[in-house]
């Protein structure tokens, strides 16, 4: 008995448009699993509390960039990859010099930058010097003398001559190390993402052969 196979052009193109079908598929697959990731990872962000800014550092790219690919693949990330990972792992954080963390109270304000201000920035726009108050029990403080409070809750000097108004402020609290909370599970929406790529990749694959 013989057998022959004879490869038709037919055949070659059938095989070509699957294989550009599969291309399709992947790519779509991918490029909707990054952007589901990406949304999640937002989603958790703003829903931790910590803002629409830091939120919107969550960025997602497909690969190839243009066309389409059997190894298409997405990559999502942060581009405050620092901050992101903090709230991500709750990690213990401990001063760089090995002395105390300045947290600032609501009385010092805020920086320059919108951002938390350091003992050194406080002096130099407030004009008023830090004191420091060691507490045997509870965080030592440094706190800032002759000063007012304004209407906004922030301390400032005091222009007073006879001592009218001012207070002794408590503006930083000192403590030797803090454990911030683990706020975002990104591991656990990264794993779903993943999971997910084989049944996205077959619905992709059914819907271009429907148009093929």
């Amino acid at each position: 008995m013989k057998l022959r196979l004879d490869i038709t052009p037919d055949l070659v193109a059938a095989m070509a448009a699957e294989v550009k079908a599969g291309e399709k598929a992947v790519t779509a697959a991918m490029r909707e699993a990054g952007t589901g990731l990406k949304t999640a990872w937002r989603g958790q962000i703003t829903g931790a509390g910590l803002g629409g800014r830091l939120a919107n550092s969550i960025r997602s790219q497909t690969y190839p960039k243009a066309g389409e690919s059997l190894n298409a693949a997405a990559l999502v990330w942060s581009k405050a990859p620092v901050i992101v990972g903090a709230h991500d792992t709750g990690p213990l954080i401990r001063s760089k010099d090995g002395f105390w963390l300045a947290i600032p109270t609501e009385a010092a304000g805020r920086g320059l930058r919108g951002g938390k201000i350091t003992p050194g920035e406080w002096e130099r726009r407030r004009g008023l010097r830090l004191r420091f108050v060691y507490r045997r029990t509870g965080p030592s403080l440094l706190v800032a003398d002759r000063a007012r409070i304004s209407t906004r809750g922030q301390a400032v000097a005091s222009r007073s001559k006879t001592g009218r108004n001012q207070v002794t402020a408590p503006i930083f609290l000192l403590v030797p190390q803090v454990k911030l909370p683990k706020r975002l599970d990104l591991d656990r929406a990264a794993a779903r993402a993943h999971d997910s790529v084989p049944r996205l990749i077959v619905a992709s694959w059914v819907e271009v052969r429907r148009w093929l």
